[in-house]
């Protein structure tokens, strides 16, 4: 979970981890909040073995600070990753069940907009149509078959992560999400949807700015030239291109 500010949230979000996921660690990795979050984590760690800390100087971007963490898990023997938030927007009780979806998919995603039913609560209709509509714009330019390209609540199988070029990968905000999705289906690992009731953080601030609605809309014509690109590239040299991965979607 990448923090900034999150005070009000975290102490109560890693007790409700644990308690769902018992067998599992967790990794903060915070953006020097000047609210001393990172302290609190602190603390726990030092009473709590399953609970780590990154501290970064200043805010550096919530695309870093997953790939950041995705390192230091694939340096240790951990079989699955997930990514979340730390606002309570994603609930700890969807954990398990994202996990149990990867038995038949590489990356399991807690989708907010599965089939065109909407599950949020407490969004300002402005935000609500935004999110809507990017997912649509998202489907419609890459040809990804997902509902929500979005959303930052996943889990990843291990070796879905071991095989994505990470360095490569510059996005933040929303199109980090989109770019990950992306480059897992052009390697041909499978993406399912597990459908969630996503609500909007009760403690706090959000760290939505039109910087990264803006990446979002220039960078999936980025990631589809690249592709395309790809494509051409193999056409010409008489290579037989790549298929890739099976991308329905799932429901558990």
């Amino acid at each position: 979970m990448p923090t900034y500010n999150e005070i009000e949230n975290i102490a109560r979000l890693i007790e409700r981890i644990l308690e769902e996921l018992p067998f599992a660690e967790i990794m903060i990795v915070d953006d020097g909040s000047p609210d001393g979050t990172g302290d609190v984590v602190d603390q726990i760690a030092k009473e709590e073995p399953r609970v780590h800390c990154i501290h970064r100087e200043g805010k550096l971007g919530l695309g870093t600070a997953y790939i950041r963490a995705f390192k230091w898990a694939l340096e240790r023997d951990y079989t699955h990753c997930y990514e979340m938030d730390a606002d309570f927007s994603h609930d700890p009780k969807d954990l398990s069940r994202l996990l149990d979806a990867t038995q038949n998919v590489d990356i399991a995603i807690g989708s907010r907009f599965y089939a065109g039913r909407l599950s949020i609560v407490n969004w300002p209709l402005s935000r609500l149509i935004l999110s809507l509509m990017a997912s649509i714009y998202v489907r419609v330019i890459t040809g990804m078959k997902l509902w929500d390209s979005t959303t930052g609540y996943k889990c990843f199988r291990r070796d879905v992560l071991a095989d994505l070029p990470l360095d490569k990968v510059k996005s933040e905000g929303y199109s980090f999400q989109i770019e990950m999705n992306f480059r897992a289906i052009r390697l041909g690992y499978k993406v399912g949807e597990v459908p969630i009731i996503f609500a909007d953080r009760t403690e706090g601030g959000s760290k939505m700015s039109k910087k990264i609605v803006f990446e979002a809309i220039w960078r999936v014509w980025q990631l589809r030239f690249a592709a395309m690109g790809e494509s051409m590239g193999y056409f010409f040299r008489g290579k037989k291109r790549p298929r890739p991965g099976l991308e329905k979607s799932i429901v558990r």
